[in-house]
């Protein structure tokens, strides 16, 4: 010990213990020790040791935390930096079929927004992104740049969800103040229709392929479909007993899967309005619906150990096979989207889980959640690979962008793959600020 520590030292960690053992009430330890203490040491309360080894022991553990982060930072870097050696001469990262975002792949931090932003929306041409806001705005930026082009604002309420159509010609985003607007982006993002139906706040706005209706879900418990040259609601469906959280359609449109605040998802039926399979197994609010796209389906029967047969070839032609939910139980559920039953269930989250993003390539999805990050993990396993810490708060939403780049040389193109998608993805916050994420160059 003496090599150790010099004599002041010596003496402050004393003090510092017996400052311990007196303030825990252990006084015949205490005579015992200063018994021991050399006759020249002096005990004063007034010192500055009170509660000092409390303070140490306190700092060491999170020091230790710390040192674990780091460390893994550092693996997740290296397991990068290992990945980027391996890629062939000349190819970008930016258009790597199997990037994976870190901690460190976060390019700009957008700021603007006076309060929560709830969604984000990626242009499907241009290196545009969409943000909706409880300050009732929507704001429109350039994530290449990180620079904001326009804010746009007509809604009095909160903006809970926005998305631009196939062709990036029209913008439309709903709010609490029942409305959804519908935004002419070649005539300068102009207001060019109002629909008006909805009897609470809604949740969600997306549209269906071929641009020609959008589907809404909202409080009012019910899902309405809108003409978008006439503005008309064509359709009324009731699925649901409570608020009805988000509504997205499947790829060809005939169905749209549901979620709710009756703990329940559901797929309906978009031209009959009948439920077709309901989902039950979540605890607490189903935050966030997905259909599994074509090109994941594979990684998900791996997962589920589902033999090719004749049952699975019955599947294979259908537009859809699986279904992703994620609930404030904390948990992310995948499902037999025909038969309604629960595959397996991905346990890792701490808190609230909002956002389901399935990976291009579709070996991987990725999930937001309160808990400050945003996990990947890998289907064919169920196993959590990385973990990002993200944001200061919520993270409330994240999407994947969607321009569509080619990479693929004619000899390896796979004709059942998925076009190859530019690797940026967007996570917003109720900080206030959205993140753009991009391989590191």
């Amino acid at each position: 010990m003496a090599s150790i520590l010099s004599e002041r030292q010596r003496d402050d960690l004393h003090k510092s213990i017996l400052d311990y053992l007196s303030t825990a009430g252990f006084s015949k330890t205490v005579d015992q020790f200063k018994q021991e203490l050399p006759s020249d040491f002096r005990y004063d309360l007034s010192q500055n040791s009170s509660g000092l080894l409390v303070k140490k022991w306190t700092s060491v553990i999170r020091m230790q935390k710390k040192i674990m982060d780091l460390e893994s930072r550092l693996a997740q870097a290296l397991e990068e930096s290992a990945h980027m050696v391996h890629l062939p001469n000349g190819s970008a990262r930016r258009y790597d079929a199997d990037w994976l975002p870190t901690t460190g792949s976060a390019k700009h931090t957008l700021t603007g927004h006076r309060d929560s932003v709830n969604a984000v929306a990626f242009h499907p041409l241009y290196s545009v992104v969409a943000t909706a806001s409880d300050d009732c705005s929507i704001k429109i930026w350039d994530w290449e740049t990180g620079e904001l082009e326009r804010t746009l604002k007509a809604h009095t309420k909160r903006v809970s969800d926005c998305q631009f159509n196939s062709t990036g010609t029209m913008l439309v985003t709903c709010s609490y103040d029942l409305f959804i607007k519908l935004w002419n982006i070649d005539n300068d993002y102009q207001n060019s229709a109002t629909l008006r139906g909805h009897e609470h706040s809604i949740s969600s706005a997306r549209f269906l392929p071929g641009d020609d209706r959008v589907v809404s879900s909202s409080r009012d418990h019910t899902l309405r479909i809108w003409e978008v040259s006439t503005t008309h609601c064509i359709k009324v469906i009731s699925p649901h007993d409570d608020w009805i959280r988000c509504a997205v359609p499947s790829t060809d449109g005939r169905y749209i899967i549901t979620c709710s605040a009756d703990h329940t998802a559901k797929i309906v039926d978009t031209a009959s309005g009948d439920v077709k399979t309901e989902f039950r197994g979540h605890e607490n609010v189903v935050e966030a619906a997905q259909f599994c796209p074509p090109h994941a389906v594979a990684a998900i029967r791996e997962l589920v150990a589902l033999k090719v047969g004749v049952d699975a070839n019955s599947t294979a032609q259908a537009s859809i096979v699986f279904a992703v939910t994620a609930a404030r139980d904390k948990t992310v559920k995948i499902w037999d989207a025909i038969r309604g039953q629960c595959l397996h269930t991905l346990i890792g989250h701490d808190d609230w889980v909002r956002s389901v993003v399935f990976h291009p390539n579709g070996q991987y999805l990725l999930t937001a959640s309160d808990d400050h990050s945003f996990r990947i993990w890998d289907l064919k396993t169920g196993r959590c690979t990385r973990k990002v810490e993200a944001h200061e708060r919520f993270v409330t939403a994240m999407s994947w962008g969607r321009q569509v780049v080619s990479t693929q040389t004619s000899d390896q193109a796979d004709p059942n793959a998925p076009p190859a998608l530019v690797n940026v993805i967007a996570t917003c916050s109720s900080d206030q600020t959205v993140k753009i994420w991009v391989p590191q160059r």
